[in-house]
């Protein structure tokens, strides 16, 4: 496996994906795809020259996993393989998926991103903003050369990626449990578009039409799963995996799914409620540095984050599930191994 795949799938556990012959050839073809992939990604990132494209191929030159593409070029050997619309749609998603980085980022008031400062950081909310909006806008450009059908799926999937945004933002209603208001949050915002990387893989392949559900809902599982174990990187005594500070989630005002669970348990628990004042980003920015770490070290260690682990393996278990209509061979298996992998990143 060569580096820039292992760079790609951002997993490195490359060769537990692809561990068979067959399996390795056609990893060889995704390598490929994602050498093509990159330099239409330079490609899509230039527009009018000198500031603009710095900004706007800041956090791709920065890095990434590439997992959406790699979705995508994995499920489209159920069909042709890696055609000149996989690709096109591939650089699509990747281009939104981009994009949403830029604004979330504001959102979050994150100050990295891919281990670099993040874009608001460096040129304001702004610059950040109409960024992210122009990456937007070419991401649908391509797929417009698609057709329809690829306009309406991406259409929908950009405003599930709003709706994801939106709702967190406004938080659940006095009625609504919280942690169900977060999942469906995550589904939005994480699990759509990986959903929608995988389905655009068996359309534009031309693969049989009775294999994008399965592929749409395990990649709407998995991106759950993805998200719950970022909540646990998040605050991970190193930010080497994430490129974050640990604790920014938390610092920065986001609920992710420990501290719900933590809210649940403080309303019985007076431990559980001291620790939980101690996370309120006001009281994290007043304490010395020594202390907002001992807080986020106390969560990390606390069984809600174990319960989030658990949370993220029972999606990962959905998604392979969600699997069983397709046919046995290197797609499936490597599906499989994707979903576990995911989980294991918390090991």
């Amino acid at each position: 496996m060569t580096p820039s795949l292992r760079r790609a799938s951002g997993l490195s556990l490359a060769d537990r994906l692809f561990s068979t012959g067959d399996d390795r050839r056609t990893a060889r073809v995704i390598e490929e795809s994602i050498d093509a992939l990159e330099v239409r990604l330079a490609e899509e990132t230039r527009f009018t020259g000198g500031l603009v494209d710095v900004v706007a191929r800041y956090l791709l030159e920065a890095g990434g996993k590439r997992v959406r593409p790699v979705l995508a070029f994995l499920t489209a050997q159920l069909g042709d393989g890696i055609t000149d619309e996989v690709i096109t749609a591939a650089t699509s998603i990747e281009l939104t998926h981009l994009a949403s980085l830029y604004h979330d980022d504001v959102m979050d008031d994150a100050d990295q991103r891919r281990g670099v400062p993040s874009a608001q950081y460096v040129w304001g909310n702004s610059v950040a903003i109409l960024t992210g909006d122009l990456l937007f806008a070419r991401a649908s450009a391509l797929l417009a050369i698609l057709g329809e059908r690829a306009i309406r799926l991406q259409a929908d999937t950009f405003e599930r990626l709003c709706l994801g945004q939106l709702n967190e933002t406004i938080g659940p209603s006095p009625d609504e449990d919280p942690v169900a208001h977060y999942l469906h949050v995550l589904a939005d915002k994480t699990g759509s578009l990986i959903s929608a990387s995988a389905q655009l893989g068996v359309i534009f392949s031309g693969a049989d039409p009775a294999y994008e559900q399965p592929v749409r809902e395990f990649g709407e599982k998995v991106g759950i799963a993805f998200q719950l174990v970022d909540d646990v990187i998040d605050i991970a005594p190193s930010a080497e995996q994430s490129g974050k500070t640990p604790g920014t989630d938390i610092r920065a005002g986001v609920a992710t799914l420990p501290v719900l669970y933590l809210r649940g348990e403080a309303l019985s628990d007076p431990a559980a409620a001291v620790l939980l004042a101690r996370l309120d980003p006001a009281a994290l920015t007043a304490a010395s540095d020594e202390e907002s770490d001992e807080s986020i070290r106390l969560l990390r260690e606390h069984p809600v984050t174990r319960r989030t682990i658990d949370e993220a393996r029972r999606y990962a278990h959905e998604a392979i599930a969600a699997l069983a209509p397709l046919p046995e061979g290197t797609v499936k298996k490597t599906l499989v191994r994707f979903a576990e992998t995911v989980v294991e990143r918390t090991n």
